[in-house]
């Protein structure tokens, strides 16, 4: 790859600086430290949880007493679990993992990797899909490469643009219809011909040596290893306060969660924006299903063949969010009802003896606990504003500190993640205030909806990512 700054290929992806060079990605090193066992993290981190769990039970008795006083002992449990302490062991769980997690070393590969085929699904895609395929061309990935478009259906120009490009990797499939996406990518996929097949979502931009981290890591990985998760940040987070709120939760809260799966064995969603997959195995779970979140059901049935799912925090791709609260909110309708769809198909996960299953479970507590926060907490933060403390109170304000402490450990260990890949993080303080203040009063109740509708629609279509 030449000297460039290949972010600036794009005006809409300068929202990180990059000084590159060379012609190969360097390899992740080890980082300095005791080693302790992965087994060993797990029982420090659950020993950590229940111990912090259980302190916060203690000192919220007082709290309880308060609440049973005035909704009855029954329900005082189902609020205070919902809202402090089950959030609190996951978050001691996170923070205990997220500093004793230490990357693996790549294995060193001699000569090219092995070939690969990338599906681009693109449904009206025409502004963007010409600087998707030109970002995968930028890649100059050291191996074979094929790289297929599946137009679904699209309505506006993205045919004309497809068929004006001109690589000698790139093929296209026009589809008469609109299927979905789930659907497209099944089709794509009958034409691979390599053992590994990526996804790259229509609206993205690969950085530099994405394509390469992201195999060398599925190769790196343990044995049993057939798909790896790319790392996805927002690409258009200069747009407005939606996609400024947007880059934190993807900088912060999304790669922080895989990052720990996948210390633990089990990335929940090898998302389809930017994922690698074994193709015999797609083709042996019958590829994507046709649902609203098929990336979480597919990644579920790796799971659920025995299989492991990691992640390259290194291999990263830029992507549009939404720009509007209704598409944001729509978006994660979306995710919600995928989680409902996964446990609909995968519910014998939970019942796994492995690390991972954790993380199942935590799943299934999520729709509990983002009812709690919609129906008990938001209305105890307005009978708070006049002075009635019966759910939020003066003890709900100690869980900034340790929302502050576990932010402080994400910025530092994705900050350090940049800077290896010459990235610089740039100053969006405003948007990181929203993040951390109100994120949570638009996203749960958005998520709670999106459980609903799970059971009360059958409509399954393309929606925002």
């Amino acid at each position: 790859m030449d000297n460039i700054k290949q972010l600036d290929a794009s005006p809409q992806t300068g929202e990180f600086v990059a000084e590159t060079g060379g012609n190969y990605p360097v390899p992740a090193r080890p980082r300095s430290g005791m080693y302790l066992p992965v087994k060993i993290k797990f029982a420090v981190a659950i020993a950590f949880s229940l111990l912090w769990g259980g302190a916060s039970f203690y000192l919220a008795e007082r709290w309880l007493a308060d609440m049973s006083a005035v909704f009855g002992a029954a329900w005082a449990y189902i609020i205070l679990f919902g809202i402090a302490i089950l959030p609190g062991f996951m978050n001691a769980f996170m923070m205990s993992s997220l500093l004793m997690d230490r990357r693996p070393a790549f294995h060193p590969v001699t000569g090219d990797l092995p070939g690969i085929a990338i599906l681009v699904a693109a449904y009206n895609e025409g502004e963007n899909i010409a600087q998707t395929v030109e970002s995968i061309a930028k890649q100059q990935y050291p191996g074979d490469l094929q790289v297929i478009v599946i137009n679904d259906g699209s309505s506006d120009e993205t045919g004309a643009v497809l068929d004006s490009l001109d690589y000698p990797w790139l093929e296209v499939l026009h589809l008469p219809k609109n299927m979905g996406k789930a659907r497209a990518l099944s089709e794509g996929l009958k034409h691979v011909r390599y053992a590994l097949t990526v996804t790259v979502d229509g609206d993205s931009y690969l950085y530099r040596y994405a394509l390469q981290n992201l195999v060398h890591r599925y190769m790196s990985d343990p044995p049993n290893t057939r798909a790896v998760a790319g790392a996805v940040l927002v690409r258009n987070s200069r747009a407005n306060l939606v996609t400024r709120i947007q880059e934190w939760d993807y900088f912060h809260g999304i790669a922080a969660t895989k990052r720990i799966q996948s210390l633990y064995q089990g990335t929940l969603v090898a998302q389809g924006a930017f994922s690698v997959y074994d193709t015999d195995v797609l083709r042996e779970i019958g590829g994507w299903p046709h649902s609203v979140g098929e990336d979480i059901v597919l990644t579920w049935a790796i799971l659920r063949a025995g299989y492991r799912v990691g992640f390259a925090e290194n291999a990263c791709l830029f992507t549009n969010a939404p720009t509007t609260l209704g598409q944001f909110i729509r978006q994660r309708q979306r995710w919600s009802r995928g989680l409902m769809e996964a446990f609909k198909s995968h519910w014998p996960l939970l019942f796994k003896r492995r690390m991972t299953t954790i993380f199942i479970w935590w799943n299934l507590f999520f729709p509990y606990m983002d009812v709690v926060y919609t129906f008990a907490f938001l209305p105890g933060l307005i009978l708070a504003l006049f002075g009635i403390n019966w759910i939020a109170g003066p003890m709900t304000l100690l869980v900034l500190p340790f929302a502050a402490v576990i932010n402080g450990i994400m910025y530092r260990i994705q900050s350090r993640m940049f800077v290896e890949q010459g990235l610089k993080v740039r100053r969006n303080r405003l948007g990181f205030l929203y993040y951390s203040l109100f994120y949570g009063l638009i996203l749960q109740p958005a998520c709670v909806v999106g459980y609903v509708q799970e059971f009360v629609s059958r409509s399954k279509r393309w929606g925002t990512k």
